[in-house]
């Protein structure tokens, strides 16, 4: 039996998973953001040092190349790590869903035994009498099934038996 306080614990906790998750994900945008700068400051350096190169230094044509490599690299790690995250927010929100669905199967059945119990006992009593008729019907409805198949087996025996003393008849009555 879950208590009321028992759903109102679960429910806390729920918004408590969902608020810890939303922080993560703050957390995870405030760090986008922050590579999107680490981004644009190298993307600011790659220009310096492109213009560095065209005017003919040979010396730094590598470093301009590593800066390059570092800018694709972090771009990939964004989008991965982007990617992750989305899946991650999917994944949460599909699991809160879930929960949400369970408590509110919790919450409904809890408010359907509180209004029984404010019901008088005759309407109680009706109530369970007729889960009762629902368990007689059931097994009254198997059992006519089973005795109709009983009886059609019975009828055919039946017509073999008819149909073999009609033909031992015919026999006598021929000879």
């Amino acid at each position: 039996v879950v208590t009321r306080d028992d759903v109102e614990k679960s429910l806390k906790a729920v918004f408590q998973f969902v608020k810890d998750k939303e922080k993560l994900l703050q957390d995870l945008r405030s760090k986008i953001e922050e590579t999107e700068k680490k981004i644009s400051e190298k993307q600011r350096e790659r220009d310096y040092w492109l213009e560095y190169k065209n005017v003919g230094s040979q010396i730094h044509a590598e470093k301009i190349s590593s800066l390059e490599k570092d800018i694709a690299d972090i771009k990939s790690e964004l989008e991965r790590t982007e990617e992750h995250f989305r899946e991650a927010l999917k994944a949460v929100r599909e699991e809160n869903q879930k929960r949400f669905d369970k408590h509110m199967k919790l919450l409904s059945e809890e408010a359907l035994k509180k209004a029984v119990g404010y019901l008088d006992r005759d309407c109680r009593r009706e109530i369970e009498e007729n889960q009762w008729l629902k368990e007689e019907v059931k097994i009254y409805r198997k059992e006519e099934m089973d005795l109709r198949v009983a009886v059609q087996l019975l009828e055919e025996e039946n017509t073999t038996l008819v149909a073999k003393l009609i033909d031992i008849k015919l026999q006598h009555l021929q000879a």
